[in-house]
C-alpha cells in the first residue's frame, strides 16, 4: 500500500466510523434499527476503497457485503444485550461499537484489497 493508498484509506475508513458511530449513538434504545443505516456505511466504505486500489467489485462486494452485515449484527447485538437499552451509557457504547467495528471491516478490507496488487 502506498502512502497515498493508506491517506485515502485513512479518510475513507474514519469518516465511515464516525459516520457508523453517530448511527449507533443515535439509535442505542432501537435494537436493531442502526444496522440498518451502520450497513450500507459500511457497504459505501468498502466501495470507495475498492477504488483507492482500482479493485472491480463483482463477487468481492456481495461477500464484503455479507462479511460486513455478519460483523455488524454479531458486534452490535452483544452490545445491545449488554447496556443498549440504558440511555446515555448504551449510546456511549454503541457509538463505539459501531465505530471500532467499522474500522476493523476497513482496514481488513483494505489490507485486502492492497494484497491484490491494485
Amino acid at each position: 500500500m502506498t502512502s497515498s493508498q493508506e491517506e485515502s484509506c485513512h479518510a475513507i475508513i474514519h469518516t465511515a466510523s464516525a459516520a457508523a458511530a453517530a448511527a449507533g449513538a443515535g439509535l442505542a434504545q432501537l435494537p436493531c434499527s442502526d444496522a440498518a443505516v451502520i450497513v450500507p456505511i459500511q457497504i459505501g466504505m468498502v466501495v470507495a476503497l475498492a477504488g483507492v486500489f482500482g479493485v472491480t467489485l463483482t463477487r468481492t462486494a456481495a461477500e464484503s457485503a455479507i462479511a460486513t452485515k455478519a460483523a455488524t449484527m454479531i458486534g452490535r447485538g452483544v452490545s445491545q444485550l449488554l447496556v443498549g437499552w440504558i440511555p446515555g451509557i448504551g449510546n456511549a457504547c454503541n457509538a463505539a461499537t459501531a465505530a471500532g467495528v467499522t474500522e476493523a471491516i476497513g482496514w481488513a478490507v483494505a489490507r485486502d484489497f492492497a494484497g491484490k496488487g491494485g
